[in-house]
């Protein structure tokens, strides 16, 4: 099974609690894991006010997850995410996992 490396970025609500929010991380790095993907780094961005408002939020806290694993992870970690009352916007992008780089050289004659 080809493996790929992923970026989900998502915001929570502000008015969480750390306890909370820490809950919430693990969750999801849980469910990751349970699929068979390697969580390569998790960074929490803090709370952040927003460009415009969701949901009546204007500020949101930001968590940052990077993490490989087969494209078949992904589906059932976004929908977790939609479903859950903490979570007001996620992303995950498909990064690219050192593709070779095509050298351009031109040959003078």
């Amino acid at each position: 099974m080809k493996s790929y490396m992923y970026e989900t970025m998502y915001i929570l609500r502000p008015d969480l609690n750390d306890e909370i929010v820490d809950g919430t991380i693990g969750k999801y790095q849980t469910m990751l894991k349970d699929q068979g993907a390697s969580i390569l780094e998790t960074q929490h961005r803090g709370k952040r006010r927003l460009a415009y408002e969701i949901d009546r939020n204007r500020e949101g806290i930001y968590i940052q997850m990077n993490y490989t694993g087969p494209g078949e992870i992904v589906a059932p970690l976004e929908r977790a995410m939609r479903l859950s009352d903490d979570v007001i916007r996620f992303l995950t992008v498909k990064q690219e996992a050192d593709a070779p780089v095509a050298e351009a050289v031109a040959e003078v004659e």
